[in-house]
């Protein structure tokens, strides 16, 4: 019954993770075919002012536009990045770990086909970035990156929240003391037992009305019914 719960709870959040991962690519794949195909390199587009800007760029650097020129560098850490990811999915039991992993995988995924299917090369791909926050920092990104960050900070949280991947809350654990569980233990198992110091009465009372056996009369009242006779 135990191996059957743990192979379903295994089961639902491979799944989680899978479609969390998958919805991530496509959906940052699918945003950057619509920039390709509808914009110029270098175009801007105010959506809402400066709060929300299309800015069509190709990065050949890392998130956020950062360490332009080491491509290479990154298109293996992801690559390592996702192969990791794949390798641990069996372990996890928490649905909001599957999520974390998910957004991450996708997130890594997404930047990654850039950098091995688009220009200039295999592997040194410029990836596609578009979104622009200037009120909030002057990089362009993408919905891959997006990922990436969401998915870094679900993974703090969690941590600080002391739940582990397999479902469990550690936190929660360290404050039971192992001592009164011994005790409860202990008298569970004591419960009904006879007690020790207790003598078993060697046979049951029968006759006079003050409860005292036949047996056990008083001598002297024997004799003084004699001499009364």
């Amino acid at each position: 019954m135990t191996t059957r719960s743990t192979d379903t709870a295994t089961a639902r959040t491979l799944l989680v993770l899978i479609a969390v991962a998958v919805s991530a690519l496509v959906v940052d794949q699918v945003t950057k075919f619509l920039v390709v195909s509808s914009m110029s390199e270098g175009e801007r587009i105010r959506v809402l002012g400066d709060f929300f800007v299309l800015y069509f760029v190709r990065n050949p650097g890392a998130a956020f536009s950062f360490a332009e020129g080491a491509t290479w560098i990154f298109s293996i850490l992801a690559a390592a990045v996702s192969v990791t990811i794949i390798v641990l999915a069996r372990r996890i039991r928490s649905r909001l770990w599957a999520l974390v992993f998910g957004l991450l995988l996708g997130g890594v995924l997404g930047n990654l086909t850039d950098r091995l299917f688009r220009e200039p090369s295999f592997g040194l791909g410029h990836v596609i970035d578009f979104i622009s926050t200037p009120w909030m920092m002057p990089a362009i990104y993408n919905i891959a990156d997006i990922c990436i960050v969401v998915s870094m900070g679900i993974f703090i949280l969690l941590t600080i929240l002391g739940v582990g991947i397999d479902g469990t809350r550690g936190r929660g654990d360290e404050g039971v003391d192992d001592s009164s569980v011994v005790s409860e233990r202990a008298g569970d198992d004591t419960t009904g037992a006879a007690d020790p110091d207790a003598v078993a009465d060697p046979a049951p009372h029968t006759g006079t009305a003050s409860g005292t056996s036949p047996r056990h009369a008083d001598p002297d009242s024997r004799a003084d019914r004699t001499v009364a006779d």
